[in-house]
């Protein structure tokens, strides 16, 4: 690192996903994080108190990955059956982008996510907050009927109904025959149960 380059979270959190990338969750060490970046390890602890809390900010980051390309179709105009499909599928889309361009990360990320549960938990929370939104706007466009018994469960149900093609503990069948076509029968699914009569 040049003497003039100011050290940041964010740069210490793209050299440490890149030696976790290299060396594996087991094997990568805040020296390693360090010595790519071309500092000492105590410049990346006066950012990340502990090897831990680094490993948990680099899985926050990976995972809010995620929720940023979702936001549109959270946030977005038009019918919110149509949205929900969307979001959907790029959340699909996503995940195996993810686990087939990068296998060794998804790997290394597998491990952190276990180590990381409250981070998952609060990521699992704002992608279920996104489709309630979704839901919302169904609701009050007159295309989804009104859940029983509320919107934030009736998200959570659409959320895990879907698990198979968003929880990483399924990344094998991601690349299966057939999954495509298992993944539309859901979604299909899915949004029958939740459009008005």
């Amino acid at each position: 690192m040049a003497a003039t380059e100011t050290l940041t979270a964010e740069r210490i959190l793209e050299a440490t996903e890149e030696v976790l990338r290299r060396y594996g969750p087991a094997k990568a060490t805040v020296v390693d994080v360090a010595r790519a970046l071309g500092v000492s390890h105590g410049s990346v602890y006066r950012h990340f108190r502990t090897k831990a809390a680094l490993r948990e900010a680099v899985t926050e980051r990976w995972l809010e990955r995620n929720v940023v390309e979702l936001r549109p179709y959270a946030k977005g105009p038009g019918p919110a059956d149509e949205r929900l499909s969307g979001w959907l599928y790029r959340l699909f889309a996503l995940k195996r982008q993810k686990a087939g361009g990068d296998p060794e990360l998804m790997a290394t990320f597998l491990v952190l996510l276990e180590e990381n549960s409250a981070v998952v938990d609060r990521h699992v929370e704002h992608l279920v907050e996104q489709i309630a939104a979704i839901v919302a706007d169904g609701i009050r466009q007159g295309i989804f009927a009104t859940p029983t018994p509320d919107v934030a469960a009736t998200a959570r149900a659409v959320f895990d109904a879907t698990d198979r093609f968003h929880d990483p503990v399924h990344v094998a069948d991601w690349s299966t025959p057939g999954i495509q076509a298992a993944f539309e029968a859901v979604v299909s699914l899915v949004l029958r149960a939740l459009r008005r009569p």
